[in-house]
């Protein structure tokens, strides 16, 4: 992998992740546009930097409210703080079994079939046009709503399905404040993430080969500091009511991804 392949793959990853426009239906359209082909070994090893890299933005953005959790935590209070913890664990609950017994399958389903991306972005237009009109309300997550989001969540290992737009989208849909749906979304992942980042990392290990490091470096710096702003400026964007803009987009992206697929 080229240093410039790096930079524009953590860059797509960095944006892509946070705003409601699916990282992983971009880094399918990157790869084919730019005919990136690389080993087995270098993709795993590069999307586990990537990942790393949106997860310590993801940190570095809601710091504050990941440190008033742990002081939850570590003196054993039942507050709003641990019952936000556990609503984290329960929305892992389908993310995880779904992932565990079809991402494997997805993977080879959506692998260079720009089509089904292409379909995967519209679907994820209409959501954010019918999210994008609906009016603040003030409910915070139930457990019966993570559960939900959690499902949601799975789903979105669909590749052209934004996985930030349909957990942020669906929220507001089921009346969660605006800034506790953008929360509870981004925060809600790290557990996959970090889930997805140590299966990775075992895959990694089995394999023994030679490694250059500053396509790594690049792509992991690139992606944190992209993913930093835009998890801040998507956060905005939810509290202003913003989400519609990106459904045009997507429609855009979906259309253009379903063109080149059948040429």
């Amino acid at each position: 992998m080229s240093y410039l392949e790096a930079i524009i793959l953590g860059l797509i990853q960095g944006l892509t992740e946070f705003l409601p426009i699916s990282s992983s239906g971009h880094l399918e359209i990157g790869k084919k546009l730019f005919s990136i082909k690389h080993q087995a070994y270098d993709s795993l090893l590069f999307t586990l930097v990537l990942h790393l890299g949106t997860a310590l933005s993801t940190i570095f953005v809601f710091k504050k409210e990941i440190f008033e959790i742990l002081s939850s935590l570590l003196k054993l209070k039942i507050d709003y703080n641990t019952l936000f913890v556990l609503k984290i664990i329960v929305s892992m609950i389908p993310a995880v079994t779904i992932g565990i017994l079809f991402q494997q399958k997805i993977k080879i389903l959506f692998s260079n079939n720009l089509i089904l991306v292409g379909i995967m972005f519209l679907i994820t237009a209409i959501v954010l046009y019918i999210a994008g009109g609906i009016k603040n309300k003030t409910k915070t997550v139930s457990f019966k709503n993570a559960f939900i989001l959690g499902v949601i969540q799975a789903i979105a290992i669909l590749p052209g399905i934004s996985r930030s737009g349909s957990t942020i989208s669906l929220a507001l849909i089921l009346g969660i404040d605006r800034e506790k749906a953008a929360q509870f979304s981004f925060l809600m992942v790290l557990p996959v993430i970090f889930g997805s980042i140590f299966k990775i990392f075992l895959d990694i290990k089995k394999t023994s080969v030679d490694i250059n490091y500053l396509p790594l470096c690049l792509g992991f710096f690139t992606a944190f500091v992209s993913g930093f702003f835009a998890c801040k400026w998507m956060v905005a964007l939810v509290r202003k009511s913003k989400l519609k803009n990106f459904s045009y987009y997507c429609i855009f992206v979906g259309i253009i991804s379903i063109f080149y697929g059948l040429l």
